[in-house]
């Protein structure tokens, strides 16, 4: 079944921002990769930001499938474990190149103060996940411990540009285990 034409207009889009950056990506590029004309994007997108807001959210909202796919059915004591396997399979998957939303937050730092909004709740929504995934594994009481493998993911974001998936991702996941063990040991 074909995309509808909002569908692939907001596949094109992202891939340009993500490829390209936000400001560097203009409509035009846009339409003429999705192959629609100017008057469809706008029949669907009141404007660029109103595209921008749309793509970031669809691309949240799959990042956030994945992680609750993924941790779902995690038996307790696993749960924060499932959640960084997944996190490392997105980067594998679809973010070699850095976090879209770390990118989206540089660029409209200073531009538009909701699309940075939007980047950055995102990115607390991971936390929150984290600390959600901690509290069924029954490491809630460790202060900080969500904040700082949140530190060490987002750090793999980086790193996975960087280095590689093949590097960056094992060492991720050797320091999340270690803090994670670390907790554990705390435990009464």
């Amino acid at each position: 079944m074909p995309a509808s034409k909002r569908d692939q207009l907001l596949a094109t889009a992202e891939r340009l921002f993500y490829e390209q950056g936000f400001h560097a990506t203009g409509i035009d590029r846009i339409v003429a990769a999705a192959g629609v004309v100017r008057m469809t994007l706008y029949n669907h997108f009141a404007s660029k930001e109103a595209l921008v807001a749309a793509v970031l959210q669809a691309r949240h909202a799959r990042f956030v499938a994945s992680l609750e796919a993924a941790t779902a059915s995690a038996p307790p004591g696993e749960v924060t474990e499932a959640l960084v396997d997944a996190h490392g399979r997105w980067l594998e998957r679809y973010s070699q190149q850095g976090c879209i939303m770390a990118k989206a937050m540089g660029e409209f730092a200073e531009h538009n103060a909701e699309l940075h909004a939007l980047a950055a709740t995102a990115k607390a929504d991971l936390l929150a996940r984290l600390e959600a995934a901690l509290t069924r594994d029954g490491l809630n009481r460790e202060d900080g411990l969500a904040r700082r493998l949140f530190v060490v993911l987002e750090g793999s974001n980086t790193a996975v540009a960087l280095l590689g998936a093949r590097t960056a991702l094992p060492d991720t996941r050797e320091v999340i285990d270690a803090l994670l063990a670390a907790a554990r040991s705390h435990q009464p």
